[in-house]
């Protein structure tokens, strides 16, 4: 794993909570884009590589992406009091908007305001993701493997997913593996006895 970052990061649980209320609040159909944005660019808790790394590793874990993330991320920083604050600030206030809109919703879902929101937001969502996607294919730039080689495992999961339809865990088992097992034999045996 890159070393943590040495620069800002959050001073208590509180700060956790509050952070990740406030990305959870922005997201639209996944908060990808948006906790990229505030982790990395924002607040410079992270860096790029790091971001990269804790959402690979989010993604092969069982359950949401962000709430492993959050989870993994708060307990780095404060222990199981950081990782609660910041599950609790992901979930929390979104939880409360919902229930909210979705029982003021009911009334007028079938207007067409309503079902053009519905589509506009969608669209968004898209962008969202797509640039948040571009953004961590530029952190490949620096990855271990090297460009080239990193690139070529994001194509092949990207055409196991969209060309080949193959479902999650076989291609985080098949490329994920060849990825893991590719990067270990580039350690030097200082590296891989530090894990």
């Amino acid at each position: 794993m890159t070393a943590p970052a040495t620069g800002p990061h959050p001073r208590n649980a509180r700060e956790l909570f509050w952070a990740f209320s406030h990305l959870a609040m922005q997201g639209f159909g996944g908060v990808l884009g948006v906790v990229q944005r505030e982790l990395v660019e924002r607040r410079g808790w992270m860096s790029n590589e790091e971001f990269l790394e804790e959402w690979g590793l989010a993604q092969v874990l069982p359950g949401p992406n962000v709430c492993n993330l959050a989870l993994m991320y708060g307990w780095r920083q404060h222990g199981p009091r950081g990782a609660l604050a910041a599950l609790a600030g992901l979930l929390a206030l979104p939880l409360l908007t919902l229930l909210l809109v979705a029982s003021v919703f009911r009334l007028g879902a079938d207007q067409p305001q309503a079902v053009a929101a519905l589509r506009g937001m969608g669209a968004v969502t898209v962008g969202i993701l797509a640039g948040a996607g571009i953004k961590l294919l530029l952190a490949l730039r620096s990855h271990r493997l090297g460009p080239l080689a990193a690139m070529t495992l994001a194509g092949l999961a990207t055409l196991g997913i969209t060309w080949l339809d193959l479902p999650l865990p076989a291609i985080v088992a098949g490329v994920g593996g060849l990825s893991c097992a590719w990067v270990y034999r580039c350690l030097r045996p200082g590296e891989r006895a530090a894990g």
